[in-house]
């Protein structure tokens, strides 16, 4: 869909002054226009969210507005098949059951199986009966009980432990590689003299940089699209085929871009909201990814962040998202553009890659992993073989 901007009119405005109004975002007032005080309220929604501030209602933005209709305890949820519910109550009752100690996976406001596996466990533990939807008594129940577990984070714990029993080794781990962009949407775009930089294209070369390296250390490697791709994938289903081919880790490779040529730096993202509720093992992983570009490349420290984008919302196992660099900056842009700051860059990423699998106390320090070592063993145990 066009994002709806300021000065649009139109039902569409209406609906989305109408939710932003029962959100106490915007003063109750009437009309269709998407005015100053609209995108103001658009903006205080998108940044709560955890989504990009733009004040533009896009894609992403229309279904997190269409999903905070929904306040906990206003519907009864069940696991429907194979249209699953979804919507800000949702990802409260989640993030309730998380507290507490429950598995519901991530609160990713989708009601699917591990959510109603996880309510029919907290129904069978307080004498109601299993059937996995939450309805008023189960609401009631939850509004009388409190945290489950006091002192540590139990689905980092699950997440950790599953990283631990999983071993140290890259051989045979399965990594979507994700380049932003492509088809009819070619990100930023820079035009440099006779020549014109876009994002599609240079983090396509660096995904297959990347793809090339993490092969060669045995890793089953995916991209989520080709060079020239005739449409552009939606978040969505980028996610989904991450999801579907059981990747032990997602990466999602962007530059970033600003009207100002002084913006420059890398940033890395995870799934996390300003509940506090995030994904364990993909802060880490973020972590690592920024700490290694910024060791090995030089590149401005931008730091990490949580977001509850779609990309990182809906993936299921660790996701980061990199923006590795400002295209809009001049020295970040020559950067760039040579082959050699993009094999610089790979090699901080698979370092990254391999030290998520080594267990937290056996971990080394930033910028010490030879990538070419990690080649070499595949490559020994070929000779062997």
């Amino acid at each position: 869909m066009r994002p709806i901007r300021s000065g649009d009119r139109g039902p569409a405005v209406t609906e989305i002054r109408a939710v932003l109004t029962g959100l106490d975002l915007l003063a109750a007032t009437p009309g269709d226009e998407f005015d100053v005080a609209t995108e103001r309220a658009v903006r205080a929604f998108q940044q709560s969210r955890g989504l990009s501030a733009d004040g533009r209602v896009g894609a992403e933005t229309w279904r997190a507005l269409d999903a905070a209709r929904w306040r906990l305890g206003a519907r009864t949820l069940y696991h429907a098949v194979p249209d699953p519910l979804t919507g800000e109550d949702v990802r409260s009752l989640q993030e309730r059951l998380l507290e507490m100690g429950y598995d519901v996976g991530g609160a990713d406001a989708v009601y699917g199986v591990r959510t109603s596996r996880a309510v029919a466990q907290f129904q069978r533990e307080v004498g109601l009966k299993p059937d996995g939807s939450c309805g008023p008594y189960t609401m009631g129940a939850l509004r009388r009980l409190g945290r489950k577990v006091v002192g540590g984070r139990p689905q980092w714990l699950r997440e950790s432990d599953a990283i631990r029993q999983s071993g140290p080794t890259l051989v045979g781990r399965t990594v979507v590689i994700d380049p932003g962009h492509g088809g009819t949407d070619p990100g930023v775009v820079v035009p440099d003299g006779a020549l014109r930089w876009t994002e599609a294209d240079l983090v396509h070369d660096l995904a297959s940089r990347l793809e090339g390296r993490l092969a060669a250390a045995g890793v089953r490697v995916q991209l989520t699209r080709g060079p020239a791709p005739r449409d552009c994938l939606p978040d969505v289903d980028r996610a989904e085929l991450a999801n579907s081919l059981g990747a032990d880790v997602f990466i999602s490779l962007h530059t970033d871009g600003h009207p100002g040529p002084a913006a420059d730096g890398v940033a890395t993202y995870h799934y996390g909201t300003d509940n506090g509720v995030t994904s364990a093992t993909g802060e880490r992983l973020a972590g690592l990814v920024q700490r290694e570009i910024v060791a090995r490349t030089g590149l401005r420290d931008c730091r990490t962040h949580a977001k509850a984008w779609d990309l990182l919302r809906l993936t299921r196992m660790p996701a980061v998202r990199v923006e590795v660099g400002y295209l809009t900056s001049p020295q970040d842009r020559a950067r760039l553009v040579d082959p050699r700051f993009r094999d610089r860059v790979v090699e901080a990423i698979m370092a990254a890659v391999q030290r998520m699998f080594f267990p937290i106390e056996r971990d080394v320090p930033t910028g010490s992993i030879d990538v070419s070592t990690l080649r070499a063993v595949v490559a020994a145990g070929a000779v062997r073989d």
